[in-house]
């Protein structure tokens, strides 16, 4: 089932992830994108019902306010601005610190201006998006690299559900995982969830090619390397 949808557009704020978990809280799906995000991509995003911009301390670059296209407020779904006073007064001049407070700030932008409806759960989602899965994959294999975060986790969990043994995952401990950080996914993922999981230790590769290196950003360039070539083997 299609869930209405409210897009965030970041303009500086440091709170978008507080304020997407605000409108979820109203049983609204949102999503958070940048705030150059072409109007035809954002109005063709499934189920859009309204755009928050966001804005906050970091909405003035360089002299400018960091700010959305023209076509997004002229667009056709109601625009609600948060601290940000780039073309009209803000609707919002601040987010509450209160969440609950929050939540009841945008309740009548959501239901009075947008016609949105409290079609969103997370039982839902999930549904939603393993059924998405199953239709993008069908009999097809999918390849992961399963690092052990929280991103890759949660994919990797969704995958499992939607496409079992069609998915093979990869986890390469490079050397630079916390203590038992590499045995916690096997333990969780190939023991507790039975997934198709190969494990690569490569750590004293990826720690000789880090030998003698000190800037982060030629370490990061190298173990991005290295990840490429363990993945091509």
């Amino acid at each position: 089932m299609q869930q209405d949808m409210i897009a965030i557009l970041d303009t500086g704020s440091t709170d978008n992830a507080r304020l997407a978990r605000a409108v979820r809280a109203l049983g609204v799906y949102s999503e958070i994108h940048p705030h150059d995000i072409p109007a035809e991509t954002l109005f063709a995003l499934p189920g859009l019902k309204g755009v928050i911009l966001n804005g906050g301390p970091n909405r003035i670059v360089d002299g400018s306010l960091v700010d959305a296209a023209d076509a997004v407020y002229a667009g056709p779904v109601p625009v609600l601005t948060i601290d940000h006073a780039a073309r009209r007064p803000a609707d919002l001049d601040g987010m509450p610190a209160d969440d609950a407070a929050l939540a009841e700030s945008l309740r009548p932008f959501l239901f009075d201006q947008c016609g949105a409806e409290k079609t969103w759960d997370m039982d839902t989602f999930v549904a939603d998006q393993v059924d998405r899965i199953r239709r993008q994959v069908g009999d097809g294999k999918v390849l992961l690299a399963l690092s052990g975060g929280v991103d890759s986790s949660v994919v990797a969990a969704l995958l499992i559900r939607a496409i079992g043994k069609q998915l093979h995952c990869v986890h390469v401990n490079h050397g630079l995982m916390r203590k038992g950080e590499s045995e916690q996914v096997l333990e969780v993922f190939r023991g507790q969830l039975d997934a198709n999981l190969v494990f690569v230790d490569a750590s004293e590769r990826f720690l000789g090619k880090l030998t003698g290196v000190s800037d982060p950003e030629q370490k990061r360039k190298i173990i991005g390397s290295e990840f490429i070539r363990v993945f091509e083997e």
